[in-house]
C-alpha cells in the first residue's frame, strides 16, 4: 500500500485523484476502536431519525400501511448510502481535520480549489439541509404531543389545532422557539458551534435511542399477542436493543470529557420525570392510561 495516503491525514488533494483515492483501509476502520465507533455513533443514530417523520404524518398519507414501510426504509437506505459515500469522501480529503472542521463541506470545498462563486450556493445548501433536519423534529413532536393531549397525558389545550392551517399551533410555538433559545445562549455564552451542536445532538438522540429500543420490543410483544411469524423480528429486535444498550453504555464509560459526560445523566433525570409522571396518571387518572396508544386521527381535530 506504499504511495497511498492514510485516511488519518490531510493529503494534497492533487495526489488523490483517481485511483489513488480508493482508500481500504476506511472500509476495515483502520486505526480506529470499537469503543470509539460505538461513542460515535450517537450522532450517527441522530443522522437517520429524519424517517420519524414519514411516521408522524402517516395518519394524514393514503394508503398509510403501505406508504409508511416504503417511506421508513426506503428512506433508511437511501440515506445509508449516501452516508457511506459522504463520509468516504470527508475522510479521504480532510483527514484529521474533519474532527475540527465546523463545515466539512466547506472545507473541502476550499481544499479541492472550487470557484469562489461555489461557496454561496454550498452555504445556502448547507442551510436548507440544516433547515430540513430542525422542521422533521418539529413535526414529529408536535403530533406526537397533539396526541398526547388529546389523551389526557399533558394539558388538553395541547391537544387543539389552530382554527384555520390545522397544525398542532401550540406545541410548535414552544418547541421551535425554544431550539432556536437554548442554541442562542450558549452561543452568546461564547461556546464553539460544533460543540454545541454535539452536546445538544447527544443529549436529543439518546431520547430516539430509547424509543427504538421500546418499539422493537414492543414488535415482539405485538406480534406474540397476535400469534403471528415473528423470528425474524426477533432476530432484529435482539439486535437492535443490545446495540442501543451498548452504545449507550460506550458513552458512559470510559468517561468521557466535561460535559459530554454529564449528558447520560441529564437525560436519565429528564426520563426519571416522565415515568414519575406516568406513575402519578396510573395512581390517580387510570382512565388516561386506558387511553394511551388508543387514539386513531386520519386528520389534525380539535380546533381551538
Amino acid at each position: 500500500m506504499q504511495g497511498r495516503p492514510s485516511p488519518h491525514t490531510s493529503p494534497d488533494w492533487g495526489k488523490l485523484a483517481g485511483p489513488a483515492a480508493w482508500s481500504p483501509a476506511q472500509l476495515i476502520a483502520e486505526g480506529s476502536s470499537f469503543q470509539g465507533i460505538a461513542a460515535g455513533m450517537v450522532l450517527g443514530i441522530l443522522g437517520f431519525v429524519g424517517f420519524s417523520s414519514a411516521d408522524a404524518l402517516g395518519r394524514e398519507a393514503k394508503n398509510p400501511y403501505t406508504a409508511i414501510p416504503r417511506a421508513i426504509m426506503w428512506s433508511a437506505i437511501a440515506v445509508g448510502v449516501i452516508y457511506v459515500f459522504a463520509a468516504y469522501a470527508q475522510i479521504t480529503v480532510l483527514g484529521n481535520d474533519l474532527g475540527t472542521a465546523a463545515s466539512p463541506l466547506e472545507a473541502i470545498a476550499a481544499k479541492i480549489h472550487m470557484p469562489e462563486w461555489y461557496a454561496p450556493i454550498l452555504t445556502l445548501g448547507v442551510a436548507a439541509s440544516f433547515f430540513a433536519v430542525v422542521v422533521a423534529p418539529l413535526n414529529v413532536i408536535g403530533r406526537v404531543m397533539y396526541v398526547m393531549g388529546k389523551e389526557g397525558v399533558i394539558p388538553e389545550r395541547f391537544g387543539r389545532t389552530h382554527d384555520r392551517y390545522l397544525t398542532p399551533h401550540r406545541v410548535l410555538l414552544i418547541a421551535g422557539p425554544t431550539a432556536i433559545i437554548v442554541d442562542a445562549i450558549l452561543m452568546l455564552l461564547g461556546y464553539a458551534p460544533m460543540d454545541i451542536t454535539v452536546w445538544i445532538d447527544t443529549y436529543g438522540t439518546y431520547g430516539y435511542m430509547v424509543a427504538y429500543a421500546l418499539v422493537a420490543i414492543g414488535c415482539i410483544a405485538y406480534t406474540r399477542r397476535r400469534r403471528m411469524p415473528n423470528t425474524l423480528v426477533w432476530i432484529c429486535a435482539v439486535v437492535a436493543v443490545v446495540a442501543m444498550a451498548y452504545v449507550f453504555i460506550a458513552n458512559v464509560y470510559p468517561v468521557p470529557p466535561f460535559p459530554l459526560n454529564i449528558m447520560p445523566y441529564l437525560f436519565l433525570a429528564t426520563l426519571a420525570v416522565a415515568v414519575a409522571w406516568y406513575i402519578h396518571l396510573h395512581r390517580n387518572h387510570p382512565e388516561v392510561i386506558a387511553r394511551i396508544g388508543n387514539t386513531e386521527t386520519d386528520i389534525l381535530e380539535g380546533i381551538g
